[in-house]
C-alpha cells in the first residue's frame, strides 16, 4: 500500500486545477469595480487595441463626473488565456490623465477578474510643483 503525503496530495491539486478553469479571459464588455466606478471595453482587434469609456465614482475635483474615454492594448503576442493589458483615461471632466496597468484572471469559480494598478497625473502650474503632481 501506498501512502501520499499531504504535501504530494496537495502538489497534485495545485496541477490539476488550472485544467478546471479552461475559459479565455476577455476584456471586452462591462466592468464595475468596489468602489461602483464603471467601464465599458470595446471590440479588441488584431492588434490588440481597444477603445471604452470610464465612469469613475470617485474623484478629487468639484466638477460634476462625466463619462471619459479611455484607450488601451491588451498583449497579443503569446495568447495566453489571462492577458496583461493597460490603458489611459482622459478625464473629460478634469486636467488629469490616469494609466492602469494589470491582467485579466479567471478565478476558482470561472469568472473574470481585473486586477490592475494605477497612476494619477494631474495638471501643475509650474515645474515647482511638479512633486504634487501625480498620486
Amino acid at each position: 500500500m501506498v501512502q501520499v503525503t499531504p504535501f504530494l496530495l496537495m502538489l497534485s491539486l495545485a496541477l490539476v486545477a488550472p485544467s478546471l478553469s479552461a475559459g479565455k479571459c476577455v476584456l471586452t464588455g462591462s466592468w464595475v469595480n468596489d468602489l461602483g466606478s464603471n467601464m465599458t471595453i470595446g471590440a479588441v482587434n488584431g492588434k490588440g487595441n481597444f477603445v471604452g469609456t470610464y465612469h469613475t465614482a470617485v474623484t478629487a475635483t468639484t466638477n460634476d463626473i462625466q463619462e471619459s474615454p479611455l484607450h488601451g492594448s491588451q498583449n497579443v503576442t503569446n495568447q495566453k488565456s489571462q492577458p496583461t493589458f493597460g490603458f489611459t483615461v482622459n478625464w473629460s471632466f478634469s486636467d488629469s490623465i490616469t494609466v492602469f496597468t494589470g491582467q485579466c484572471f479567471m478565478d476558482e469559480n470561472g469568472k473574470e477578474v481585473l486586477k490592475t494598478m494605477w497612476l494619477l497625473r494631474s495638471y501643475v502650474d509650474n515645474i515647482k510643483n511638479d512633486w504634487k503632481a501625480t498620486r
